[in-house]
């Protein structure tokens, strides 16, 4: 399915885990790393496409992950002809995307390459958001460079300490002359306070 000019919708996936890492496949049986991508079907919307190459491709279902954002408009890249089948020539440009980034909300062992009989990646890893772009295939550069620029706005902020490690509000009262007085301080990770210590005399 082509428009007008010879491009072929598809979208693109940026998956992302709770460190704002990505998803990074190696093609099977090639030296090259990519996003999981795929063409939208006759009658598919793109949010549907992206489904359902999400569970092709890396084996993960709708409940798995969280929509953060898409790109706004399509991405195009040109296919070189010796990358064309013969018979395509001349009418196949290439393809326009739209890029969605999601998040893992499951688990990593969620994920599964051979979902299908015909797997696209036989390795993947996490890696840091902005990919090297030196192991990707030379046609899609400009267009991951342009889609991840454009999702980067939308990445979830990092929590960068747990809520069990951070710092606890504490509030005492306690009498100095016969006045009562009451303080209010943060306790750190771990610490606690003992309004009525030990004495220390004679030591």
């Amino acid at each position: 399915m082509l428009d007008r000019d010879g491009f072929r919708p598809n979208v693109g996936i940026v998956l992302l885990n709770q460190k704002n890492q990505v998803f990074w496949g190696k093609r099977i049986r090639t030296h090259s790393w990519q996003f999981p991508q795929g063409g939208i079907d006759r009658g598919e919307t793109p949010e549907q496409a992206m489904f359902r190459e999400l569970g092709e491709e890396v084996g993960l279902k709708p409940e798995h992950v969280r929509i953060v954002a898409r790109t706004r408009d399509w991405l195009r890249y040109e296919v070189p002809d010796r990358f064309i089948r013969r018979e395509a020539r001349g009418h196949y440009r290439g393809q326009k995307q739209i890029w969605y980034l999601l998040q893992l909300v499951g688990n990593d062992w969620d994920l599964n390459l051979r979902a299908t009989d015909h797997p696209e990646f036989d390795a993947w890893r996490w890696n840091d958001y902005w990919v090297p772009l030196d192991v990707v295939v030379e046609f899609k550069r400009g267009v991951y460079e342009m889609a991840l620029t454009e999702l980067s706005r939308y990445l979830p902020r990092i929590e960068t300490r747990s809520r069990t490690q951070r710092s606890r509000p504490f509030e005492t009262s306690f009498e100095v002359g016969g006045f009562s007085l009451s303080a209010h301080f943060e306790l750190p990770p771990g610490g606690s306070f003992d309004p009525n210590p030990p004495s220390t005399a004679g030591k």
